[in-house]
């Protein structure tokens, strides 16, 4: 197991562990206080205690060998359960936050002593920024110099940008809670924590539709960026015999398995069997640089005689 993989593991196992926990203590302090910013927050850990759990589940699959029925693996489980976590978010998460928050609006509870409040929402600030620290790690094991935004639109692993965008949200809910809680008590104001609970739901909603909008590309299918389409061409066009060449054609499978078609035309004098050990120099030179090309399919032709070669090649 690659060192990201093994860092976006603990970053999940961390994330489920310290939601389940918050959860728990969330649920006991809403029924004391009856908060409903409480009850918000202690439904979206519990959303994102299943929707680990489900990130976990997608990257087991996703890892699984190809077979006669899934020729080119199982890759793409994780962007498919990726895409259910980012509906529950947007349904169960925002849609029970904006529910709580209006009815409490419209039905305020009477308030009560908000010590239980604050103890669970400074232990769930402790726990929540451990779980985030731990996202952040695996988010910034292959981010480089890039700024953070940059690498988020760039990343292609769920199991990396969904923990880390549900950790900072949940981290941002509690802020919001903890100002519902604060400032309903010193104005004696029951509504403001309803108003809270919708902070919380629309913060949620966001997060639900960026991680929509990600993994709805990368089941659909999306190549890589053009300064990676660019380098492949200076790497195929720098091996022996290569006259010419067609935009490769690339798609993602999963987060490091990509696949990438070429079509190469070589030098007019090469025979078949010289086109074929130069078909596996411009794979080897590829893989060199950019291991997760999983799977490198060429269509070599000498210039001269048209004459085609299929090649491909797997790990």
């Amino acid at each position: 197991m690659s060192t990201t993989a093994s860092s976006s593991k603990v970053a999940i196992y961390g994330a489920i562990g310290a939601n389940i926990a918050i959860a728990i203590s969330k649920f006991v302090a809403a029924f004391y206080t009856g908060s409903s910013a409480m009850l918000s927050e202690g439904i979206h850990s519990l959303v994102d205690s299943g929707n680990g759990v489900l990130i976990l589940y997608g990257v087991h699959q996703s890892g699984k060998a190809a077979d006669a029925r899934h020729p080119f693996g199982r890759s793409k489980e994780l962007y498919f359960w990726a895409l259910i976590v980012a509906i529950l978010v947007f349904s169960v998460g925002g849609g029970m936050s904006f529910y709580e928050g209006i009815e409490h609006i419209k039905n305020p509870a009477p308030l009560s002593d908000p010590t239980w409040n604050y103890w669970v929402l400074g232990l769930s600030l402790v726990f929540e920024s451990i779980s985030c620290f731990l996202a952040f790690k695996a988010f910034n094991a292959d981010r480089g110099d890039e700024g953070f935004w940059k690498t988020l639109r760039r990343s292609k692993d769920p199991a990396v940008f969904a923990i880390l965008l549900e950790d900072l949200a949940a981290l941002l809910g509690l802020v919001i809670a903890l100002a519902g809680v604060y400032l309903g008590h010193l104005l004696n104001n029951p509504i403001l924590d309803g108003a809270a609970s919708i902070g919380i739901g629309t913060l949620l909603v966001m997060v639900a539709i960026f991680l929509i909008y990600k993994t709805k590309a990368l089941l659909v299918g999306t190549g890589v960026d053009e300064e990676t389409l660019d380098d492949l061409q200076v790497i195929v066009r720098q091996q022996p015999g290569v006259q010419q060449m067609r935009a490769p054609l690339t798609m993602y499978m999963g987060p490091a398995d990509i696949i990438l078609a070429l079509d190469v035309e070589f030098d007019n004098h090469l025979t078949a069997d010289e086109i074929e050990t130069a078909v596996k120099a411009v794979q080897k030179a590829i893989r060199v640089k950019y291991p997760e090309f999983k799977r490198i399919f060429v269509e070599a032709k000498a210039i001269g005689e048209k004459e085609r070669v299929g090649s491909a090649a797997t790990d």
